[in-house]
């Protein structure tokens, strides 16, 4: 028998409360709070993955493979409160099916898992993104180029590693 669902999360309230709301609807869910964690060998593999992309500062995606190889028949999920779309395509690259951005609910985080193939009905968005949103995105996709090492991006962009870092560690606006 396999377990239902390995929660990836650094976030302990999230993960227990996320537990709990699985575990009422029936599911057998086991949570790993770091990366070493999520790699120790279990005896149920878990079926689905639900993978936050910022672990205590450490990114997912560089757990993403490692994950794939201990659990090939496992979906994987990346949820994360930082979404952009350089990380979204980094983590469907990388093997994951769906990428969330936080806050999900678990009906949310259920319709991830359930669709696994590519929806060509999509709506596209009626407007383009906001200046703000696309100097998010341009920061993500040069972080994700240099491996997420701050100190090169900051180099690469011509700025301080300090002001890169005050941007990053803001939200990312909606549109």
């Amino acid at each position: 028998m396999a377990l239902d669902f390995l929660l990836v999360d650094d976030d302990q309230a999230f993960s227990s409360v996320l537990a709990r709301s699985l575990t009422r609807r029936g599911f057998r869910v086991e949570c790993a709070a770091d990366g070493q964690a999520a790699l120790q060998t279990r005896d149920e593999p878990p079926l689905r993955i639900l993978l936050d992309l910022n672990l205590e500062g450490e990114s997912g995606l560089r757990l993403l493979p490692d994950l794939r190889q201990l659990y090939p028949q496992a979906a994987v999920v990346v949820l994360t409160g930082y979404a952009s779309i350089a990380t979204a395509v980094e983590a469907t690259k990388l093997g994951a099916v769906q990428y969330l951005a936080k806050p999900a609910g678990v009906d949310d985080i259920l319709a991830a898992f359930q669709q696994v193939m590519a929806n060509p009905e999509l709506p596209l968005s009626p407007q383009p993104m906001s200046l703000r949103r696309v100097t998010w995105e341009h920061l993500q996709r040069v972080l994700n180029e240099h491996d997420g090492n701050i100190s090169a991006t900051a180099r690469s962009m011509g700025m301080h590693r300090r002001t890169l870092q005050r941007m990053l560690a803001k939200r990312p606006v909606k549109s």
